[in-house]
């Protein structure tokens, strides 16, 4: 008899065929950790709570019952904190682990491990392995996938945390979502990377690919066989909301909606901008704007309600499966 296939969340595992609807990338929240525990007067832990448990009922008013959080070290991850706010709001949260740079490795890593002063084995690689297997810090809460990023180039850390990402997959089959830069096309040099430690790209999406309208380009990272992330809805000053709609539409007609996954990247809270500010240069960067407007869009496009169920259902569940399918 075959056991089905669990994916750890916030409250706990969950099977995989139970995870509805899922939005996979979306934050709770993006924090400088180190500036805002500088600079109290410009935190307010219970109002932010109350705010994200606004938010995130919001969302799960819409029909959504999975998020898929890619907060990780580097972006101010508190799975304490978002957990007390899961308590309040029935909504699957799904935890990563990795480590978010876009240049060097947090001087820890610059002194352990294979090549460095003080040598040894790859500590990265053994926290992510840790926090899939056993719990993040003293938490019990287990991160169900990894993450890591890359912008316009591959960078020595860059690449020795996107190399410690893949061996952590070898060693769990957790899968990967990667941040990446659509314009700069590093989509392809992610896949290259993770490729050659081993890393079978069905088990990856690679992030924010809905950024760009080069067909070009997603046909490349589709047939080497990862899923795209169409990701970033709502983002219209990366680009506008129609040509987004319309590169999935595209797709989709192509045949290729069994390769694409739907979010915003949004967040209840994310220090990088002013309050307001968020507001005004991307008014629909927010977690409803898929339901309210995306997807009678898509559907007025052609595409149909089996495909946008294969997107929003039946792709997330492959990817949280042991097959990766």
């Amino acid at each position: 008899m075959t056991s089905t296939p669990q994916v750890q969340t916030v409250r706990g595992p969950v099977a995989a065929s139970d995870l509805g609807a899922v939005l996979m990338h979306e934050h709770v929240f993006v924090l400088s950790e180190e500036l805002r525990q500088a600079l109290p007067e410009t935190w307010d832990e219970q109002e932010h709570i109350s705010d994200a448990v606004t938010r995130l009922k919001a969302l799960a008013a819409t029909g959504v019952t999975t998020i898929v959080d890619p907060t990780v070290i580097g972006l101010g991850r508190d799975v304490s904190r978002v957990a007390l706010v899961n308590e309040q709001v029935d909504l699957n949260i799904v935890a990563a682990t990795g480590l978010y740079t876009l240049a060097d490795v947090p001087d820890f890593f610059r002194y352990h491990g294979p090549g460095t002063m003080l040598g040894g084995p790859e500590r990265m690689t053994d926290l992510f392995v840790r926090e899939l297997t056993t719990g993040i810090a003293d938490t019990g809460i287990r991160a169900a996938f990894l993450k890591c990023a890359i912008e316009d180039q591959l960078t020595p850390g860059v690449e020795r945390v996107m190399r410690a990402v893949a061996q952590a997959h070898l060693r769990t089959g957790a899968p990967i979502t990667v941040h990446t830069s659509a314009s700069a096309r590093t989509g392809l040099v992610a896949q290259d990377v993770l490729r050659s430690e081993g890393v079978d790209l069905g088990a990856v999406v690679i992030g924010h690919s809905g950024d760009t309208a080069d067909l070009d380009y997603l046909h490349q990272l589709i047939d080497n066989g990862s899923y795209v992330g169409m990701d970033r809805f709502g983002l219209d000053i990366l680009l506008p909301g129609d040509q987004r709609v319309a590169t999935v539409a595209t797709l989709a007609h192509e045949g290729f909606a069994e390769r694409m996954v739907l979010s915003h990247d949004a967040s209840c809270h994310i220090d990088w901008f002013p309050p307001g500010v968020r507001e005004q240069i991307a008014p629909n960067w927010h977690y409803t704007h898929l339901h309210d407007e995306v997807l009678p869009a898509l559907r007025r496009a052609g595409v149909t309600e089996a495909q946008l169920t294969t997107m929003l259902v039946d792709n997330p569940r492959r990817y949280f499966s042991p097959s990766n399918g």
